[in-house]
């Protein structure tokens, strides 16, 4: 099964070659699709020296909301199969070995995000959201999709901020396909290096719970309360949560629903209208 790893890149010049680096050693066969939204940093002639070096990275550029760009990644890759890892990851060696391993008898894998960095934001545990009984909201820092999935529910919906991830496991999880867990597949996931990027983080994700009741509806109930209150254990945790009901709360005021259509089939669709610069997070 041949693999694509699709890269939805802004602005990563600082860790760009380590996230390189852990992917062209993975088992093959593979290629590396690489997307850059925009970046003005550096990042893309980092990735053009690469390119030179290894056939097998692909380079394209295609600025837009991160379900656009790796909408456009997707179209351009080949694979069976479709692996994303953030900007700011390493892959654990054998990460593609253990996706491809999982695939075999899963349409969905999910692999193991580990963070580094800050110690107080290493421990931080993410709050699950779960659809008929499925954890949706592993990130896709470490994931892959046969390309069945993504080509029969429409790919990434390009309406989201943030939680593009969870929107397309939960279609996916609705249409009845099979998600698989492999923890060995392993991704190291640098945290926030300071606490400005700590905190815009936290509101963007709260904004972008906030867009899946938006499209799906009341979310509550898939929600385990007591995960609510272990995730909430540390003055960090809670200062999370507080940003992150704001970035909630921010999105219930300014966002505009979807249409009331199903958006499922809509790949390249790009969002409604701009939102507003100070409300948006480099896109």
């Amino acid at each position: 099964m041949k693999i694509s790893v699709v890269l939805n890149l802004l602005n990563e010049k600082r860790h760009i070659r380590d996230l390189l680096d852990s992917l062209i050693v993975q088992e093959g066969p593979l290629e590396i699709v690489v997307v850059d939204a925009g970046s003005w940093d550096g990042t893309v002639e980092v990735v053009d020296a690469y390119r030179r070096k290894h056939e097998n990275i692909r380079f394209y550029s295609h600025p837009g909301t991160r379900g656009e760009s790796t909408n456009h990644g997707i179209s351009m890759a080949d694979g069976d199969a479709i692996a994303t890892i953030g900007g700011d990851c390493i892959a654990n060696p054998f990460w593609i070995r253990e996706l491809r391993k999982t695939l075999q008898d899963s349409d969905i894998v999910a692999g193991k995000t580990i963070n580094i960095g800050y110690h107080a934001f290493e421990d931080l545990d993410r709050v699950e959201l779960y659809h008929r009984g499925v954890d949706v909201s592993h990130p896709s820092a470490s994931m892959a999709w046969k390309r069945e999935v993504l080509d029969g529910i429409g790919g990434f919906d390009p309406w989201f901020v943030t939680a593009e991830d969870i929107d397309v496991n939960l279609r996916a999880v609705e249409k009845g396909y099979r998600f698989g867990v492999n923890p060995d597949a392993v991704v190291y996931h640098r945290t926030k290096g300071s606490f400005k990027g700590f905190f815009k983080q936290a509101f963007w994700n709260g904004w972008g719970r906030k867009q899946l009741t938006m499209k799906h509806g009341r979310l509550w109930s898939s929600y385990k309360p007591t995960r609510l209150i272990e995730t909430s254990n540390s003055f960090w945790a809670i200062s999370r949560l507080a940003v992150a009901v704001l970035g909630y709360l921010m999105c219930k005021l300014f966002e505009r629903p979807p249409d009331g259509v199903d958006r499922s089939h809509i790949k390249d669709e790009r969002p409604s209208r701009k939102r507003w610069g100070l409300l948006f997070p480099g896109r």
